[in-house]
């Protein structure tokens, strides 16, 4: 047992959630500057990131009642955050759709929301941890749920984003990468 491996994570201070389009070059350790192509979604609520990345399996049993297979049925890897930038094109773009938002703050915005299926993307989450650095990248991520956007006094607009990871050419949903920092 070591302490020094027990940690935390917070955003990093270039940002936390990045989006690119798919086949973007993927980033491959976690500290390589990622390219122009990935736009950060800005401010993540105090809630972060999480990864659901749980197998379901079914239970096979024999006469008698002793469970004699388990049988994975699924291996769902889902990430959810809450992007709270609702004034920034990229987060409403990334809601949206590209297609579905036009302008810029200063000129005026513009959201079309209608039945447009999400496009896969990119996803890349940098953090910052006790002693290192995390980069967790989803090569194949695509939005699946949107929670209800609520505007009320006092309560930051957020769109809580459920995306769903999926298998790249290598059978693999998503990578992450790990580097120690100095102590």
């Amino acid at each position: 047992m070591e302490s020094m491996n027990v940690s935390a994570a917070k955003p990093s201070v270039a940002g936390a959630v990045f989006v690119a389009p798919l086949g973007t070059e993927l980033p491959t350790d976690a500290t390589t500057k990622l390219s122009d192509a990935y736009k950060s979604l800005g401010y993540v609520s105090k809630d972060g990131l999480s990864n659901a990345n749980s197998p379901s399996s079914e239970a096979v049993s024999a006469w008698g009642g002793d469970t004699v297979l388990d049988s994975q049925t699924e291996k769902p890897d889902n990430f959810k955050f809450t992007l709270i930038e609702a004034l920034n094109p990229d987060v409403l773009k990334f809601v949206y759709g590209d297609k579905n938002v036009t302008g810029t703050l200063q000129e005026g915005i513009k959201v079309v929301a209608n039945r447009e299926e999400a496009k896969q993307r990119v996803i890349v989450a940098d953090m910052i941890m006790k002693n290192a650095v995390k980069r967790v990248v989803v090569p194949r991520a695509k939005i699946t749920d949107v929670d209800e956007i609520v505007y009320a006094e006092g309560k930051a607009v957020g769109y809580g984003t459920r995306v769903s990871a999926h298998p790249d050419k290598d059978g693999n949903t998503h990578y992450e990468y790990i580097k120690g920092t100095e102590a």
